[in-house]
């Protein structure tokens, strides 16, 4: 290790504890991804999209050359099969859009057939928790949920509706014809532009698979073609599998609404049990999170000598528990491997995505046990590598056994070195808790936004979503751009990694909008005791933030569909495929997208464009990159205020002081 290079800790992060337990790890020679990111440089043609390896006869590779981008030389290249750098930049980008979807839709499948399980009574340690949210969802599927009995109408049975939503809701990802049902939540004049450009999505299934087949060599040779269908995947995935998972999480597991909670290393405990849950399917975790409070597990605690559990949360898993449990969050995505470095991590339990194949490794350097739990996310085994497959018809059985691994390896454990650093936050602001927090019980409603938008005392929203990338500052560009969006009275709805950077300097705490925020944004905020940054959940739940911008234009007074609204998205450190495919669903809703890491388009000047540029006219909304976080916040602000001209409202006005009457005549959602 002394003869590599390694990273320099400051340099590479602006956490503490990242820095603390980063230095930790090189002096005792164990290597990071923050290492390997200084240690690996990135290919410069790949990175600009340029590098087909489609078929066999290659790879092919296609460099912009200075004379070709200064167009002082014509821009004649080819691969050997004849595709030029658009076909083979949009192939690529086509390819990730897939992945990323398949990535959150078999995500949904696999709650769907768990709801499915629980509805039918195979999988008996799950339940019905919100009725209500069962109910809606019901409505959107056109399942009743009230029956004639005796010349009354009654509430049907809801293990019935439930049964009948679940066997519609499945058949989604195999429909082959006509359109989804999810997005026709979407506002009128928007599915109208969808159907216009030809991209409702038919079947998740036959989006995905038909971008494979497009992307063949030989099949599909128009970059413009190409990114239709991957339009149209993206909102199969957006509007369909992405949205239909969290619903039923939610209605599983509970709708989240405000609740506190701690992040960063310094949750884990010296003198208690400590499990990592990590990856993104809450099935498991709800599990895990029951499990150590029963008795039998309590008991279990007590006779190894440790006073109790800690359930921390890595990445999106985080999240999930985090919103309905109040449990800690550990770290994300860069901080896995810095959590087993502290030695007090009795069991990392994983599920699916984002997991690095490294932990493995470096778990073999303590006594942590590297347990995975899923079929289709298996990694080679290593000295401390358990596979557990968890069942969900089995399911407390199953957490049972993950929980007394840890706690039958607590006796194993060594020196610990646990940094300090936590942070106070406040989450869980589904879309029906940010309309409760706005109205009450009995008037919810996104007027109030709607008002404080037009009057100007919010300039407008901002989606900062995504994941941590090693080629980035780690947290740096979340909170810089965050920062620089709230002091401008911009509210920022967050998920995701970039949540919790957030959580990490306090802008998901109430108190911290006198701090931070713009004077308009500050008065709101402490009107109505919301944070600047509203936490909304895990990566698969940026479909709330649609549902949230449908609210808003449901509420009047910014726009008939969401390409009107002052409102954009932005990920600044993204890394993953699934980060491709929710910003493609964004963009093809009319929200426009900023990225601090470049797509990897750039090798192709048209295909760029049409990303940059012309898919506005499609859709209302391009993509942008701007790796610099505070340029790109004044780019958002840009974007924001187009908008509000567009509608009229670049104005500051006054607010009117409403009497009861007026009250009344406000259209309540």
């Amino acid at each position: 290790m002394s003869e590599m290079k390694i990273a320099v800790p400051e340099d590479v992060s602006v956490d503490k504890a990242t820095i603390k337990m980063l230095r930790l790890a090189q002096s005792k020679g164990q290597e990071s991804i923050f290492d390997r990111a200084v240690k690996m440089k990135q290919c410069n043609i790949g990175a600009e999209g340029i590098c087909c390896k489609i078929c066999s006869q290659g790879p092919c590779r296609l460099p912009l050359t200075k004379a070709i981008k200064d167009g002082s030389e014509p821009d004649d290249r080819i691969g050997l099969c004849g595709a030029t750098p658009e076909t083979i930049a949009a192939r690529n980008l086509a390819r990730q859009i897939a992945a990323g979807c398949a990535t959150h839709s078999d995500h949904g499948r696999g709650v769907i057939e768990t709801f499915r399980a629980m509805a039918y009574g195979e999988a008996k340690d799950y339940t019905i928790k919100d009725d209500l949210k069962l109910k809606e969802v019901a409505g959107y599927f056109g399942v009743p949920v009230t029956e004639e009995a005796d010349g009354q109408t009654v509430p049907r049975d809801k293990w019935d509706v439930a049964r009948e939503v679940a066997d519609i809701a499945l058949k989604q990802w195999g429909q082959q014809e006509g359109r989804m049902i999810y997005p026709g939540r979407a506002p009128e004049p928007t599915k109208e532009r969808w159907l216009k450009h030809g991209v409702w999505p038919r079947g998740i299934d036959r989006e995905v698979v038909e971008i494979m087949h497009r992307t063949h060599m030989g099949v599909d040779q128009d970059y413009r073609n190409l990114l239709k269908q991957g339009a149209r995947c993206s909102l199969g995935n957006g509007w369909g599998g992405s949205m239909m998972a969290t619903d039923m999480q939610d209605i599983m597991f509970g709708t989240p609404y405000p609740n506190a909670g701690k992040i960063n290393l310094g949750v884990l405990s010296p003198t208690k049990i400590n499990i990592i849950v990590h990856g993104h399917d809450p099935l498991l975790s709800e599990m895990i999170v029951a499990a150590v409070h029963a008795p039998d597990m309590m008991e279990l605690a007590r006779a190894v000598g440790a006073e109790g559990y800690v359930v921390a949360g890595m990445c999106c898993t985080a999240n999930e528990i985090l919103m309905r449990h109040g449990m800690p969050i550990a770290g994300d995505y860069l901080q896995q491997e810095l959590a087993v470095v502290t030695g007090a991590v009795e069991a990392m339990v994983v599920d699916v995505q984002c997991v690095m194949e490294n932990l493995a490794r470096i778990s073999e350097s303590y006594h942590t046990k590297f347990i995975t739990t899923m079929p289709i996310a298996k990694c080679a085994t290593g000295k401390n590598t358990i596979h557990l497959e968890f069942d969900e018809r089995e399911a407390m059985a199953k957490a049972k056994e993950i929980v007394k691994t840890a706690a039958d390896n607590f006796k194993n454990r060594g020196a610990v070195d646990i940094p300090t650093d936590t942070n106070r936050m406040v989450i869980g602001f589904s879309t029906e808790a940010i309309k409760y927090h706005l109205g009450g019980t009995f008037r919810g409603s996104f007027v109030p936004l709607n008002e404080n938008i037009i009057n100007g005392r919010i300039r407008g929203i901002a989606g900062v979503v995504g994941c941590n990338n090693a080629r980035t500052v780690h947290d740096q560009g979340h909170i810089e751009l965050m920062k620089e969006l709230v002091r401008n009275d911009v509210i920022v709805l967050t998920t995701g990694c970039a949540a919790m950077a957030a959580g990490k300097v306090g802008l998901l705490a109430p108190e911290s909008a006198a701090v931070h925020c713009g004077p308009g944004l500050a008065e709101v905020c402490e009107t109505v005791g919301l944070p600047p940054a509203l936490h909304m959940g895990s990566c698969v739940d940026n479909s709330r933030i649609l549902t949230a911008a449908t609210e808003v234009v449901k509420a009047g007074g910014l726009g008939k569909e969401l390409c009107d609204l002052p409102a954009v998205g932005a990920a600044p450190g993204w890394m993953s495929e699934k980060a491709v495919g929710i910003a493609q669903y964004f963009v093809t809703s009319g929200i426009s997208v900023m990225l601090g890491v470049p797509l990897q388009i750039y090798g192709s000047p048209k295909l760029a464009k049409l990303l940059e540029e012309e898919m506005e006219e499609m859709y209302g909304a391009v993509w942008g990159y701007e790796p610099d976080p505070v340029k790109c916040a004044y780019k958002m602000i840009a974007i924001i205020d187009k908008k509000r001209k567009a509608l009229g409202i670049d104005k500051v006005r006054e607010r009117v002081l409403m009497d009861m009457a007026d009250r009344q005549k406000l259209a309540v959602g």
